[in-house]
């Protein structure tokens, strides 16, 4: 276990659409669990998303981005507004996040909740329960390329996938330790392309083998990419932890997601592992502008977002009695995990959440 961090600092980052709505809920449990466990805990929120670039014209100003290099954890809502152009957001606060906080580890639990319905026939939770490790900071998301005769019928568009041995070897290594410490099936599956993405995937695969001797109490296998999906749908209960590249990893999460129940349920973190990093911990879901401030968004994964948090900054019996919450809830009382169809109100589902605190 992590020494916790205590007191525990976080910053707060609503984001636009409902993502204030699920970040309350989520903070909402971080204060009763904290105070249930003798946490100190320090909340403060940034004012950053669409609403501010359209007022503003900023996006991360650099005032900003040292405020939070203090914090060790972040807990992002969501970033998308109907208003600004794709790309101006993502670009400009979400990646930049990552990179420079140079989170290199982006963590995604696939865990089937009691009551959450799969599409997967015969499957239910004992099925799926496993976990993505994708690298965060490489692949195509490096953003090296460009255009020539850019508009005409000439055009070329070149986008370069960069793979350093550094950026292989530290993900790669993390994920072996957490197989180690999450101690169920002790494997490990490398994803990747290797029989067509013979340079950057044989360094995937190479670095992969090398560390994996280092690890003799670690299974190994190997995915094709296109068979992981197809075995993640027929057999996820075959996987432990996957590791994979940043390109990919983007992919098969969202297929992870709807076997888990959809985006309502599933959360992610952005982790930067090294003394002193600044880690950023989210729902799965986007901003779902049409459901604004109707109370309809469910705040499951933004609550998960939060229980990952306190795992990863060393609280984890508070981690592991946030999880067991909800359970509890999506188990016993919550009608379904799509929005508006939940049986309660966003709000609703958070005072649930707390509730089940105090019977854990």
């Amino acid at each position: 276990m992590t020494n916790p961090i205590n007191p525990l600092r976080v910053a707060v980052i609503g984001g636009d659409g409902t993502g204030p709505e699920v970040v309350a809920e989520a903070v909402k449990v971080l204060k009763a669990v904290a105070q249930l466990e003798g946490i100190q805990l320090e909340l403060r929120e940034f004012d950053l998303g669409g609403e501010r670039y359209l007022r503003t014209g900023e996006v991360l100003p650099e005032d900003v981005f040292q405020e939070l290099k203090t914090f060790p954890a972040i807990l992002l809502g969501a970033i998308g507004h109907p208003d600004v152009p794709p790309g101006i957001l993502e670009r400009g606060l979400l990646l930049q996040l990552r990179f420079r906080f140079d989170q290199y580890i982006n963590l995604r639990p696939v865990k089937l909740y009691p009551g959450v319905e799969t599409p997967l026939a015969g499957k239910g939770p004992d099925d799926i329960d496993f976990v993505v490790v994708r690298e965060n900071t490489e692949d195509l998301y490096a953003g090296i390329g460009g255009f020539l005769k850019k508009g005409t019928p000439d055009e070329v568009a070149i986008q370069t996938a960069i793979y350093t041995r550094k950026g292989c070897e530290r993900c790669i290594r993390w994920a072996f330790e957490y197989t180690r410490k999450r101690n169920k099936k002790k494997r490990l599956t490398l994803v990747a392309k290797t029989n067509v993405l013979t340079y950057g995937h044989d360094l995937w695969w190479r670095t992969f083998q090398e560390v994996a001797r280092e690890y003799p109490d670690i299974q190994t296998d190997y995915n094709h990419v296109d068979a992981c999906c197809m075995w993640m749908v027929k057999n996820p209960e075959y996987y432990d932890v996957i590791v994979t590249t940043n390109m990919f990893g983007d992919i098969i999460t969202d297929l992870a997601a709807i076997i888990q129940g959809g985006m309502g349920v599933a959360a992610g973190a952005n982790i930067n592992p090294e003394p002193g990093g600044t880690s950023m911990f989210e729902p799965m879901g986007g901003s779902a502008p049409k459901y604004t401030g109707k109370g309809m968004i469910n705040p499951i994964a933004a609550i998960a977002a939060a229980g990952m948090l306190l795992e990863h900054t060393g609280h984890d019996r508070a981690a592991e009695r946030v999880n067991k919450a909800i359970q509890i809830v999506t188990g016993t009382k919550m009608k379904s995990q799509a929005a508006g169809k939940m049986g309660y109100t966003t709000s609703q589902v958070g005072d649930l959440v707390v509730e089940a605190l105090h019977q854990v």
